[in-house]
């Protein structure tokens, strides 16, 4: 029979910042230390499958700057995160772009839209 694993967190959901202790023991999740509701589901995501938000850049093509900052629309595995970055050197933004723009659907089928987090003007445009 396997021991019970505890893992420990810092929870980042609310500024509190609670230490917080979970308890692995085969299909069980038990989670301690948090002073809110919010500090549960964060904790037993966290241990069992840690999620991430990507922000970066990619490369932009006939704009007023080389590089464009995007994000996802929402969190992808972190196991998956060096794989993400990746590949976004093969996605590229064509100007003009729009704040909000959708650069790559469903990017890597991870269920997540990778976004433009600013606009893009065309070079010369005096945007």
């Amino acid at each position: 029979m396997k021991m019970p694993e505890t893992k420990s967190f810092t929870c980042v959901v609310c500024p509190r910042g609670c230490r917080l202790s979970v308890t692995l023991d085969g299909d069980s999740v038990a989670v301690a230390g948090n002073a809110c509701p919010k500090g549960e589901p964060y904790a037993r995501q966290e241990a069992v499958a840690p999620m991430r938000s990507l922000t970066s850049t990619v490369r932009a093509i006939g704009g007023s700057r080389p590089r464009l900052p995007v994000r996802t629309t929402g969190e992808i595995p972190l196991a998956r995160m060096l794989e993400a970055m990746d590949a976004l050197e093969l996605v590229e933004a064509r100007a003009p772009v729009a704040i909000g723009q959708v650069l790559a659907a469903d990017f890597m089928g991870l269920g997540v839209d990778l976004v433009a987090s600013d606009g893009l003007p065309a070079a010369g445009s005096g945007a």
